[in-house]
């Protein structure tokens, strides 16, 4: 399935301008596209300023756009319909274990996203972009084999069901993750609507492929034909890439040196969202594997959410730059804290009036557990509403504020978790991730106002520094 990350704005046709917290597009590229980094690199003499090659200049701005909203939409559809099938399929402890092995694979993808696709969609120069992208998939594809392996002979070799999970999604990996590199390939290359075609096609494949596996298969089998069901649109994609890149320079040691602009978005993504993803994982793995499948179960559920808040983080910069002056782009981002947390609230009402014979249907035996986290895992998603619109004001207004916060609450929030389990167990736990995505929330409000009894820069600076800072698929505000 296609990773959970958001997209970016190099692919939307639009050139990147400044960006927000989650994603990395303009509102072209919903859930990936950015903005200008500080970091970029400028053209290369002789290069043009865009990556635009024929067959992008052929594209009009609309088109891209479209290309790019749907290929978010397809991409965060297969997220949302391969966990609910799996979960159907599952007992409640065997979906425990495809979750957990789901999450590392979550973790692994949202740092190949970070040190690779991030600082690919800042390049510029339409010869560069080239060389960056045959690069970039180069490197993909061998590292990932390389951890996949590694993987694969460390933990088939060791015992119990999320060993061996974990193995099997190792001989996938290099699969899963270089199809969902390539979709920042297109990215760069401003070929938005090629990324839509590998992206439909993982959806026709891997949907299928999991629909006819029997009930009560093992998590081992679930995560291989996931896994491998991705193959076909991994081949689409390359046929699509190649003649794009072929004869462009190969360097991949550009990747290794010290300095590349990845390292520091992993970073930010470590403290953003890897720290609570690993901590739900230890969780499973040395309490209770269920509370990873009941919280997991539950979140699925928000998936429709999560989708907004990649494309308000997608979106939001190029839009909120628009906007003249301080106070009104805080308004601006007030009234969408304000309604994206009423359609939080909204959609939680709606699943827990679900009848339980819906939601067998939706989660099969892992309702029971996730049905009565919906009340805690509503009001963290509209805490985090509120902190995403948050996060997005203060990447525009003044990105180095964010850093600080995301490292602080993030081990905040980890820590409430933890507490919350050992008070109520996994129903804590879900009400301790919650008051963490609140105070982060009120955290980032305060920077903002803060921010705004400050005088104002000089539009110029000030703008530039809107759009100087790259926003990482670590730094959203969604859900930990």
């Amino acid at each position: 399935m296609t990773g959970p990350a958001p997209r970016h704005p190099a692919a939307a046709g639009a050139a990147p301008e400044p960006p927000p917290g989650g994603s990395t597009t303009p509102a072209a590229d919903a859930p990936r596209a950015r903005t200008v980094s500080a970091h970029a690199p400028d053209p290369a003499p002789g290069d043009g300023d865009t990556a635009s090659g024929p067959e992008e200049r052929g594209l009009g701005s609309k088109a891209a756009i479209a290309s790019s909203v749907a290929d978010q939409g397809v991409a965060a559809f297969t997220n949302i319909i391969v966990l609910v099938v799996a979960a159907r399929l599952s007992t409640a402890a065997g979906f425990s274990v495809f979750s957990m092995v789901y999450m590392v694979f979550t973790v692994l993808l949202g740092i190949g996203v970070s040190y690779v696709g991030q600082a690919l969609v800042l390049e510029r120069g339409t010869e560069r972009v080239r060389a960056a992208c045959r690069s970039a998939a180069v490197f993909t594809a061998a590292a990932s084999t390389a951890i996949g392996l590694a993987m694969a002979v460390g933990l088939g070799l060791a015992d119990g069901a999320t060993a061996h999970g974990l193995a099997v999604l190792g001989l996938v990996l290099p699969i899963v993750l270089t199809q969902d590199g390539l979709r920042y390939c297109f990215s760069a290359l401003r070929l938005p609507h090629y990324a839509l075609v590998g992206d439909t096609v993982r959806l026709l494949v891997a949907v299928p492929a999991l629909a006819v596996q029997p009930h009560g298969a093992g998590p081992q089998r679930l995560v291989a034909v996931w896994g491998l069901s991705a193959l076909p649109a991994l081949l689409v994609a390359a046929a699509l890439l190649r003649p794009r890149v072929k004869g462009a320079p190969l360097d991949l040691r550009k990747f290794l040196r010290r300095g590349h602009l990845g390292q520091r978005f992993v970073v930010e993504f470590g403290v953003g969202n890897a720290t609570s993803q690993l901590a739900v994982v230890g969780l499973g793995l040395f309490a209770a594997p269920l509370a990873v499948g009941a919280l997991r179960g539950a979140t699925t559920l928000f998936g429709p959410m999560n989708v907004l808040f990649n494309s308000a983080t997608a979106f939001g910069p190029p839009l909120l730059n628009r906007v003249r002056g301080a106070d009104s782009k805080v308004r601006a981002t007030a009234v969408l804290a304000v309604a994206l947390a009423w359609v939080a609230a909204a959609w939680t009402i709606v699943l827990m009036l679900l009848p339980d014979r819906v939601g067998r249907q939706l989660l099969g035996d892992t309702w029971a557990a996730s049905s009565g986290l919906l009340a805690a895992s509503g009001s963290q998603y509209a805490g985090i509403a509120l902190g995403t619109s948050a996060l997005l004001t203060l990447r525009v207004l003044q990105p180095k504020a964010t850093l600080p916060i995301q490292v602080a609450f993030s081990l905040a929030s980890v820590a409430f978790m933890l507490g919350g389990y050992r008070l109520d167990g996994v129903y804590g736990a879900a009400w301790g991730l919650c008051l963490g995505s609140a105070l982060k929330a009120a955290a980032l409000w305060l920077r903002i106002a803060a921010v705004r009894r400050r005088p104002a820069p000089a539009d110029g600076p000030q703008a530039q520094d809107g759009t100087g800072e790259a926003v990482t698929a670590g730094s959203s505000a969604g859900p930990r």
